[in-house]
């Protein structure tokens, strides 16, 4: 197949998830007989901190503005057999309206957003990226999260046929190395900053290392406030580029997850993170959330906290039963979390197979 993707970004991950995600689903693609042409607008924040312009399996179109990508873009949709747009694409509703007058054999929408789009959307702040009629014209809408959002996007959006199509990892890019000095830490965290996740990160990360001040703690990630309240014994890196993470997983003796607040109380929304660092063989301490389960089963492939004391009776486990977890959350995620499964659950849902990911039926009309 030939698919013609209109998204947020794939060339640079500084501060978004999508960027990872469709490298690794892209050459699971070209690795299955398919074929990838990625649209991305080249806005100034995503250019100065690009960090891939080719991608294996993708054909990338960086274009400065819809009017001068129109014409390109619907000369690739008249020989596509899939048109896609995504959550948070910066011209989703003229990409949707050339998708929806395409001659495509499927016309997607894949949120990669769901629980922030269906919070929009229940208190009646607009959704950039669809339109007034909703996702009623799509003839396939996947979701990055399981769970009830697939029956909200039904209702509240009119979603005719949805279906989850999850995080994933490729274990091409992530695997364990050798540790880095630069990244060792007992306990590490890597993500963008979200306002709504650091009481999270207060609770499990920083006190934490205020009451363990022998340990050392290490936080990563892109677009931190300038001044952020941390304790002594914590390392800040701003922004690890993707070609990093696994020295940064493989140099922690336990690492951290940390759900955004919309995605928490939504459920069945596992960050890529989780993949990443389980694939690369670090055991993963979490916080708590609906539909974990699906994906790890807690205390035997994951660990999970709900406060600072859970998270210091994680970092005091003996390395022999932090070791058990990591190697069982590795076996787990290079069985049912890769790119390459995921690229099986898109050709699934696309053709409207039984199932699209794990252990959750392809939903479809009422």
């Amino acid at each position: 197949m030939k698919l013609v993707v209109f998204g947020l970004s794939i060339s640079s991950s500084w501060g978004n998830g999508h960027a990872t995600l469709w490298r690794g689903l892209c050459r699971a693609l070209r690795a299955r007989g398919h074929h990838v042409v990625f649209f991305e607008r080249d806005v100034s924040y995503y250019a100065a901190h690009r960090d891939a312009t080719e991608i294996e399996g993708c054909d990338l179109v960086l274009y400065p503005d819809w009017s001068s990508a129109e014409r390109h873009a619907r000369r690739e949709l008249a020989e596509a057999d899939v048109g896609m747009v995504t959550s948070y694409c910066p011209d989703a509703q003229a990409a949707a309206a050339a998708v929806l007058a395409s001659p495509a054999w499927r016309r997607v929408f894949y949120d990669l957003d769901t629980p922030v789009t269906l919070e929009r959307v229940r208190a009646g702040v607009p959704v950039p990226y669809i339109g007034p009629r909703g996702l009623a014209d799509f003839d396939l809408v996947l979701s990055y999260t399981g769970g009830r959002a697939l029956e909200e996007l039904r209702e509240r959006l009119g979603a005719r046929v949805v279906a989850p199509l999850y995080g994933s990892v490729d274990p091409h890019v992530h695997g364990p190395v050798a540790p880095v000095d630069r990244y060792r830490a007992d306990l590490s965290y890597l993500g963008t900053y979200a306002e709504d996740r650091q009481p999270t990160l207060e609770r499990l990360l920083v006190q934490t290392a205020r009451h363990a001040p022998r340990l050392r703690f290490l936080i990563g990630g892109a677009q931190y406030p300038p001044v952020v309240p941390w304790a002594a014994n914590i390392q800040f890196v701003r922004h690890v580029p993707p070609p990093e993470h696994p020295a940064f997983y493989s140099s922690s003796r336990l690492t951290l997850n940390v759900t955004r607040r919309a995605m928490a109380e939504m459920g069945h929304c596992p960050s890529g993170r989780l993949f990443e660092a389980a694939a690369c063989g670090v055991p993963i301490l979490s916080d708590e959330w609906d539909g974990l389960e699906r994906f790890f089963r807690p205390g035997t492939e994951i660990l999970t906290a709900r406060d600072t004391r859970d998270a210091q009776a994680a970092l005091a486990l003996p390395d022999g039963v932090l070791g058990r977890v990591a190697r069982a959350a590795r076996e787990r995620t290079l069985a049912e979390h890769t790119a390459a499964r995921r690229a099986a659950d898109l050709e699934g849902a696309l053709e409207g197979r039984g199932r699209a990911a794990p252990s959750e039926p392809l939903e479809t009309e009422a």
